[in-house]
């Protein structure tokens, strides 16, 4: 079986250094044996994906987005277990925002793009139950936001 790390590096994902809060929170807070990690953006060493979803930005730019997002969390998560990600229990629960336009409804769809980034690197643990919301407009403009709930041994 192989490692979360030879999985990611199969799909070609490199994990970056995670990302410092921009306002008055901390990055995780771990309460019991669950990490609760904060909103983590579409955002890249590129700049990332900005805009609205339906308007600026397409579906397959959209999911390219969530997955960055399943990216950053992952990166989080790895600074949570001291860089070992075979801590990881269970993806237990993801949060999905969309920054939506009026006329669009695909916001499952659009939150794939991390729950298989999820499911793809830690197989039946990244299996998550989840919500996908879509809002008026999220922090810095970024199309997407995720936030995940883990649990860790």
């Amino acid at each position: 079986m192989s490692t979360v790390e030879e999985r990611l590096a199969a799909l070609g994902v490199r994990l970056p250094e995670p990302s410092a809060p921009v306002a008055n929170y901390v990055p995780f807070v771990r309460a019991g044996s669950l990490l609760h990690i904060s909103g983590q953006v579409s955002r890249d060493a590129q700049g990332g994906v900005t805009g609205v979803v339906g308007q600026d930005v397409d579906m397959e730019t959209a999911r390219f987005a969530a997955r960055l997002c399943a990216i950053n969390l992952i990166a989080q998560m790895k600074a949570a277990c001291g860089g070992d990600l075979g801590r990881v229990v269970r993806v237990v629960k993801l949060g999905g925002f969309v920054q939506a336009g009026p006329d669009f409804f695909d916001i499952p769809q659009v939150v794939n793009g991390a729950s298989d980034l999820m499911v793809d690197a830690f197989g039946d643990l990244g299996r998550h139950a989840r919500s996908a919301v879509g809002v008026y407009r999220l922090p810095m403009n970024f199309a997407v936001e995720v936030d995940a709930v883990v649990e860790l041994s």
